[in-house]
């Protein structure tokens, strides 16, 4: 199923203040082919150590600017990827595609592809809310958590809004 989007043009970009990264791409996840995906990939590519870092809404990787070389300078893999319908991720024009599950699929098929292991998944907001439902699904790709202004849900919903969102989703 071919899912129509928008795609902001990379020069919209350019010259952000402390965002040099390289930007990488993939538009060919199992369920959301066609879909262009960015994501950062900073640091050694054989690090042993890799912080998974999700932004919430309505960010994108550039929240992680100022710790990613942080990071790195202390030798570990950070992957920054935009959730879809932000940053320099494709955005679906149909609203009803934005699900919960929509969004964690794709988290864990980025986590497949690029074959993460020994993951410190380091979140925020709604990257937490989507985030940290993974490691219970692939415990043996985790092995910490780094949990900012976010919340576990634990099936009851958040508020009103989130608990129609979940109906939605489920």
């Amino acid at each position: 199923m071919m899912i129509d989007a928008l795609r902001t043009p990379d020069e919209y970009f350019e010259n952000l203040p402390g965002y040099d990264f390289k930007p990488n791409y993939i538009d060919d996840l199992e369920g959301y082919e066609g879909l262009r995906l960015h994501y950062l990939d900073e640091g050694d590519p054989n690090a042993t150590e890799i912080f998974l870092c999700l932004h919430g809404e309505p960010s994108w990787s550039y929240l992680y600017r100022k710790m990613i070389p942080v990071f790195v300078e202390n030798g570990i893999r950070v992957i920054a990827p935009d959730l879809l319908g932000f940053g320099k991720s494709d955005k679906p024009i149909d609203e009803d595609v934005y699900t919960f599950h929509f969004h964690r699929n794709y988290l864990m098929r980025l986590i497949e592809r690029l074959d993460l292991q020994n993951i410190t998944l380091v979140c925020q907001d709604w990257g937490g809310l989507l985030g940290l439902t993974i490691p219970q699904d692939m415990s043996e790709r985790f092995s910490r958590l780094l949990i900012m202004n976010t919340a576990l849900n634990i099936g009851e919903g958040v508020n009103d809004a989130f608990r129609e969102w979940k109906v939605v989703s489920d």
